[in-house]
């Protein structure tokens, strides 16, 4: 909401997809690229889930995880294709992870199957009655065969997909219930990111020097403008399993 603070807008936004998943009283929750495990830490805490997995692939995501000692929280330093649960999961949820899951130069029907690989794995690894909630940064009025080369720089293992590759890759597996585009809210979002990175220029430079601080001060600057001019845009989806898909894929 307008008067958010970022703390404020952080909570509404793990409680929005806490509430997509349905997730109070879930027995396994699994969150795709859990970060720092703000989400994990708030199921177990708030919404009373037994068990809730994060996956990462950072060492220190996984350490800090680890070292909060969380009851009912675990992570694993791996990719979900790697991931083998030891039950079913009953909701799933990502945020900010398929982003990551298709590489840059990738053709159309190999990036497809990427994001169909993921999908196929969801359904594999969870109950029939399973709610995923996924959140990414998608390409809309933007043109790939011309790609901003800075972008590249500052994500060089990523492709941003399209959100009819993203319907494509989950048709016959998870039946879509709701879709949303949000990219106003993360407009404002990057513009508090950019307004704090600059307040604290100097600290800032101090810890990681100034040609990495003016990247990102550059990178956060490009995506305001991406993303209040609809270059590119914010999807969150609510799909259920499809338990029985009629046509076998």
């Amino acid at each position: 909401e307008s008067g958010d603070t970022l703390q404020q807008a952080q909570l509404r936004k793990l409680d929005f997809h806490l509430a997509q998943v349905q997730a109070s009283d879930k027995k396994n929750l699994l969150d795709v690229g859990c970060g720092w495990g703000a989400l994990l830490d708030r199921a177990v805490t708030n919404y009373g889930v037994k068990n809730a997995v994060g996956l990462t692939l950072s060492q220190a995501q996984a350490d800090w995880v680890k070292a909060s000692k969380r009851k009912d929280v675990s992570v694993a330093l791996e990719s979900w294709s790697d991931h083998k649960p030891a039950s079913p999961y009953d909701a799933i949820v990502s945020i900010g992870a398929f982003e990551h899951f298709a590489k840059a130069g990738l053709s159309e029907i190999a990036k497809a199957a990427a994001y169909r690989r993921f999908f196929q794995w969801c359904h594999d690894n969870s109950t029939p009655d399973c709610d995923l909630s996924l959140q990414s940064i998608v390409y809309e009025n933007y043109d790939e065969e011309n790609p901003n080369p800075f972008v590249g720089e500052i994500f060089p293992e990523s492709e941003l997909p399209r959100v009819s590759e993203i319907l494509a890759a989950c048709s016959g597996l998870f039946e879509v219930v709701r879709l949303r585009n949000d990219r106003a809210h993360y407009a404002k979002t990057l513009q508090c990111w950019y307004a704090s990175l600059r307040n604290k220029r100097d600290q800032a430079i101090t810890t990681v020097g100034e040609a990495v601080y003016k990247k990102y001060e550059k990178y956060l600057g490009v995506f305001v403008v991406g993303f209040h001019t609809g270059t590119v845009n914010l999807t969150r989806i609510k799909a259920r399993k499809i338990a029985k898909p009629v046509v076998a894929r």
